[in-house]
């Protein structure tokens, strides 16, 4: 319940701008509570970044097993990127709020960056692609392009995702194509 609170109050308000008693409201507890399960609204953004992180990768390597075809799992990676950010476009202010100075979060953003692409970079290695890691990270970094569409357009629709699914997937496979 904390953590849900939190992130919708830091998602919608903003971090600095949400307080603990708020979050604590909002969940229905007292705001000591809060504080016996975090010790500040600092280590409270961490767990739910660590959270969000565990979920996004836990689903991503889901949906991947349930398939052998090469194609298919850079369509689930597509999707999957670009859904999770669909997802979350009226939450748009968790993700520009991070704690920059905070050297324990940007470890767990490293961490984070670095176990999406290992996980990309083991399903090229597969299918035996040169450079897996830096064709993963090239992947990821379209997508991540895409990503911004999605938190920027108020009228980007499932259908706008569908069609950068397709693009970044037919690109990454074949390359620059202007005949297409």
């Amino acid at each position: 319940m904390i953590l849900d609170s939190a992130f919708y109050l830091f998602s919608t308000k903003g971090f600095y701008e949400t307080k603990i008693s708020e979050i604590a409201e909002h969940a229905g507890i007292a705001k000591g509570t809060v504080y016996l399960y975090f010790s500040s609204k600092e280590e409270l953004f961490k767990e739910i970044t660590r959270r969000n992180f565990n979920v996004f990768l836990i689903e991503l390597t889901d949906e991947l097993s349930k398939t052998d075809s090469f194609e298919n799992k850079l369509n689930i990676i597509a999707k999957h990127h670009l859904t999770y950010f669909y997802s979350m476009r009226n939450h748009t202010r968790i993700f520009f709020q991070g704690l920059n100075n905070d050297p324990e979060f940007m470890q767990l953003m490293f961490e984070h960056i670095e176990n999406y692409v290992n996980l990309v970079s083991e399903i090229l290695d597969v299918e035996s692609i040169i450079e897996a890691k830096l064709h993963a990270k090239a992947f990821i970094g379209i997508l991540e392009n895409y990503k911004m569409d999605i938190l920027f357009s108020k009228d980007f629709t499932m259908e706008d995702l569908s069609q950068r699914v397709s693009f970044a997937v037919k690109l990454f496979m074949n390359g620059y194509n202007n005949k297409e």
